[in-house]
């Protein structure tokens, strides 16, 4: 499933970023940020509200070669977790 947009995740994350009320690029700028500090296959949670960011963050996983799993929670906040390749 590499660089696929699919279901939540149900392992934990390593870390979270909390992305609300962030217009774009800001969102995936500070997922970049955190999942360079991760290892490889961790799993990194970002909650976005920014329209984008399903879009951005599918197309940053195909071109990285990360998982992203995308659920929507009320009051348009999106949980992207991403696995990190």
């Amino acid at each position: 499933m590499i660089g696929s947009l699919s279901m939540s995740n149900h392992t934990p994350p390593a870390e979270s970023v909390d992305a609300r009320g962030e217009r774009c690029p800001m969102p995936l700028l500070m997922a970049k940020r955190a999942l360079s500090a991760l290892p490889s296959g961790a799993i990194l949670e970002v909650l976005s509200t920014d329209a984008g960011s399903e879009r951005d963050f599918e197309s940053f996983a195909r071109l990285a070669g990360h998982v992203v799993a995308c659920e929507r929670l009320p009051d348009d906040v999106l949980r992207l977790t991403i696995t990190k390749a």
